[in-house]
């Protein structure tokens, strides 16, 4: 399975799945290898279904001022998504189906590991499977490692850092005092972060009254361009960092190694989603702070 971005908006969405006009029928026969050449199959349409999308993308892409190219790209989308989550599944299925065989290692490798949770990647990397030592795990395993530090279900690790005015302040300054905290962590130079930023800030506009708050906690360098980027994405809640980029305290303590990223904490201050954005985030919120 290759692994296409249509562009950085579409970034980490897994644009592949079957269309109802070429889907296999599910194999009848309970031969390994008969099921394996259907899944190959299956896998090989979520390819051809992958670059035809990417192509219309690109087309659309190249005709801003066209009257419906807004609509078109939010259905693209909207395809992407869908597609993603088909692939997704059926990536599990072959994980569960042919667990004890090195078959599954072939759709794991790369980028493909960043659309599984915690739990998936647990299942993934079992070191009973057959594929267990094959090198294209190298990624969800290193995820996994990096989600151990940051799943639901663990209480928060505190930060000390500075805030935009130079003053040393902690996550604990707004953790676990009887609100729901949301840490980001985001840079001024992050592409996908400043995309996402508005999303953040209608979540702040919309919950902030209602038992809720953000931290950001920045991977800059640079402290000019974080205020600044503070400042023009209209980011009004609480802002951190030890300007060290990478080497930030919080890669370490949260086992950061892309962002935009980020934990939701709740009153209590024990991690309950991580990760959330788009209508996830939106849908979260939602549900909690009714």
């Amino acid at each position: 399975m290759k692994k296409i971005f249509l562009l950085p908006v579409l970034a980490l969405q897994i644009l592949s799945a079957c269309g109802q006009g070429n889907n296999p029928q599910q194999p009848v026969s309970d031969t390994a290898d008969h099921d394996t050449a259907w899944y190959a199959a299956r896998m090989d349409s979520f390819d051809a279904e992958e670059s035809r999308l990417e192509a219309e993308y690109r087309t659309i892409a190249a005709s801003p001022a066209a009257p419906d190219h807004d609509a078109k790209i939010k259905e693209i989308y909207a395809k992407a998504d869908s597609l993603g989550e088909k692939q997704k599944a059926t990536i599990l299925e072959i994980v569960r189906k042919f667990k004890s065989t090195k078959f599954p290692a072939r759709y794991l490798s790369g980028n493909v590991a960043y659309a599984f949770n915690y739990d998936e990647l647990k299942e993934i990397c079992d070191p009973k499977s057959g594929y267990y030592n094959d090198e294209a795990l190298k990624m969800a395993k290193h995820l996994l490692t990096s989600l151990e530090k940051r799943h639901p279900g663990l209480q928060y690790k505190d930060l000390t850092m500075s805030d935009m005015d130079g003053k040393s302040v902690r996550l604990s300054n707004w953790v676990g005092k009887g609100k729901y905290v949301l840490v980001d962590f985001w840079a001024s130079w992050c592409g996908p972060c400043r995309q996402e930023m508005p999303n953040v800030v209608e979540a702040y506009r919309k919950y902030k009254s209602k038992n809720f708050e953000i931290v950001g906690v920045s991977f800059d360098e640079r402290k000019g361009a974080w205020t600044a980027a503070v400042k023009q994405l209209g980011m009004t809640w609480p802002q951190m960092s030890d300007l060290r980029g990478w080497q930030s305290a919080a890669a370490s303590v949260y086992g950061i190694n892309s962002i935009p990223a980020n934990v939701l904490l709740d009153p209590k201050g024990k991690i309950v989603a991580v990760d959330l954005r788009g209508d996830a985030l939106q849908t979260t919120l939602a549900s909690l702070l009714k």
